[in-house]
């Protein structure tokens, strides 16, 4: 089932599934008990691009503090609940938008029954996720270890498990940290059900194996039409993950908006600190929200004609730069003043 042929979910003001967009998710990895350090860390996620976001509740504080961050933020709230069916309810009472649970660690089908019933008085979506470092021991079992197969069946079995309980309001992950297997179940699950799928490739790495990973296996399944919301698990500031999501997204054509940085490898002509100048490029273009291609260049030999494709670009020189528009070049200037022309180029631009 594509993303176009799954069934919409509301997850507080916003719907995923039946088409809508890919909606980017990330994780608070603050004590959600310690509201404004919760707060804070959401308010730099949203303003990176974050759609939605997941804190943890281990605790019945944790889920108190819900009731005053949602006051404080205007992005979805997921709760995410181990174990104790009481923090799930908990966390509904106090205003979650979406909770997130693994059905069969949180106690009995009595206990998964509580939690249904408390979601349904409030209509709000239960996310069944299901990992590869969860996965029951009689599936490891008849698969032979822990493969694609054995996490589908699991996921689905938690499903059937909440749909005899007359409630559909679903969301299904499923997670593994091998990026091939996530791939291979994700096709198969999506083949079965029409519930809208979070994709991620979990426990991923760090910045760089991290975005490997994640940019492989969220790219093979996401440009199958597989995936409605998405978040790319890193080790690290979670503003990362957002500006990670983004630029898979825009690359798959799944999002329009927000500058394209293109920048070349330099070389032996590079006579400027191109690595340094496209760092600052990259993190001051996203105070703008413009839909062009910005390209940064080391070399004025070839820099006008490697930026053709670019709105607007720079390149470096010995001590000066140049300002590029579409291939051409329009002024030169000190080096220094580089970025400072290019963010000034920006404001007429966004103007």
């Amino acid at each position: 089932m594509t993303r176009e042929h799954t069934r919409p979910i509301q997850i507080g003001d916003r719907v995923i599934g039946g088409g809508n967009p890919v909606l980017i998710q990330s994780m608070t990895n603050t004590r959600t008990e310690d509201v404004d350090a919760t707060v804070a860390q959401i308010h730099k996620l949203e303003k990176a691009g974050c759609e939605i976001i997941r804190c943890t509740v281990p605790t019945l504080e944790a889920a108190q503090a819900i009731g005053e961050i949602k006051k404080q933020i205007s992005i979805p709230l997921v709760a995410d609940i181990h174990f104790d069916y009481k923090m799930a309810i908990a966390a509904i009472e106090n205003g979650a938008d979406k909770i997130r649970i693994n059905p069969g660690n949180i106690g009995g089908q009595d206990k998964v029954a509580a939690v249904v019933d408390a979601a349904g008085k409030r209509n709000i979506p239960i996310r069944v996720g299901v990992n590869s470092g969860s996965l029951e021991k009689e599936l490891v079992e008849k698969y032979h270890g822990v493969t694609a197969q054995g996490l589908v069946e699991s996921a689905l079995d938690k499903v059937h498990m909440i749909e005899e309980l007359g409630y559909e309001n679903l969301v299904i992950s499923i997670k593994s940290s091998d990026v091939l297997m996530c791939v291979k179940a994700h096709e198969m699950l999506a083949e079965r059900t029409d519930y809208p799928l979070h994709v991620g490739i979990t426990e991923s790495g760090t910045i760089i194996s991290g975005n490997i990973k994640s940019s492989i296996g969220l790219g093979i399944i996401l440009h199958q039409g597989i995936g409605d919301t998405i978040r790319v698990s890193l080790t690290g500031d979670p503003v990362e993950e957002i500006k990670s999501a983004k630029l898979i997204l825009r690359t798959l054509g799944l999002r329009k908006g927000g500058i394209e940085v293109v920048s070349c490898p330099t070389c032996g002509r590079t006579k400027i600190d191109l690595i340094g100048l496209a760092n600052q490029v990259e993190n001051m273009v996203s105070e703008f929200p413009l839909d062009i291609k910005v390209a940064v260049m080391g070399c004025a030999v070839n820099g006008p004609g490697e930026a053709k494709e670019a709105d607007i670009g720079i390149a470096g020189g010995v001590k000066e730069g140049l300002l590029i528009k579409k291939g051409e070049i329009v002024k030169k200037v000190p080096e220094e003043q580089l970025l400072a022309v290019l963010r000034e180029e920006l404001e007429h631009w966004k103007d």
